[in-house]
């Protein structure tokens, strides 16, 4: 399903429809998710979609820029560093692409989306919410439903830390894909309470595909700058 499509095409997988049909001179874009549907006309002769995964974190609406995934609690020796394998929640953009411009045409997903408040009520951050378990290699994933993370943690701290959870600003991500998504993030432990995430741009395997970023194609200017998670992490 994911790729560039000039003109008509049909792809179907589960409860997941996504189309583009020519007819009467006008080209119609329909999507089916679950229960939930979408169309539009489209006037374009040169145009390609692109469908792709994108930062998980817009539906049902645009609430927050951040990420969490919580996750079997770790101990960490004081400067030891383990890299783990975490499952992470997966949208779907569409992109209406010309030589000019580049706009977002539309963004589903498969099933319910979860938010949490991290750290306090008067100063925390609303985060989508997401549990994970642990793999030391990476695990299969429900395609078009779920990725893979491989998440580096860094004890940089003089005292063993426990770890239950990574909180991230999306703006941040970046996703690659094949037959599977992807995306690579780090987390520096500073103290007992403060850690450094951030993410990694590199495909997880060679050949991988990256995906067209939202912020990008809303031409919304990012500035590389990571999360400082100031309220712990289990």
């Amino acid at each position: 399903m994911f790729g560039r499509y000039m003109g008509s095409f049909h792809r179907e997988y589960g409860d997941i429809m996504v189309e583009a049909e020519r007819a009467n001179g006008l080209l119609t874009y329909r999507r089916r998710c679950g229960e939930q549907t979408f169309e539009r006309i489209l006037v374009t002769k040169t145009g390609e979609m692109i469908i792709n995964p994108v930062e998980p974190v817009n539906l049902p609406k645009e609430i927050t820029n951040y990420l969490q995934v919580e996750f079997s609690p770790m101990v960490l020796e004081p400067g030891t560093t383990q890299t783990v394998y975490l499952k992470f929640p997966v949208e779907i953009g569409v992109f209406l692409e010309s030589a000019k411009d580049i706009e977002v045409l539309d963004v589903f997903a498969n099933g319910s989306q979860k938010y949490t408040l991290y750290g306090p009520q008067t100063n925390g951050v609303i985060a989508r919410y997401h549990r994970s378990a642990v793999y030391s290699e990476i695990p299969s994933v429900e395609c078009f439903c779920e990725g893979v993370m491989e998440l580096s943690i860094t004890n940089a701290s003089r005292e063993w830390v426990e770890v239950s959870q990574v909180v991230f600003d999306s703006t941040d991500m970046k996703i690659y894909y094949n037959d599977f998504v992807t995306t690579t993030a780090t987390m520096n432990i500073i103290s007992a309470n403060l850690a450094e995430t951030d993410f990694v741009d590199a495909p997880l395997r060679p050949g991988m595909v990256k995906s067209v970023e939202l912020y990008a194609a809303r031409k919304i200017p990012v500035i590389n700058r990571g999360y400082l998670m100031e309220w712990g992490f289990t």
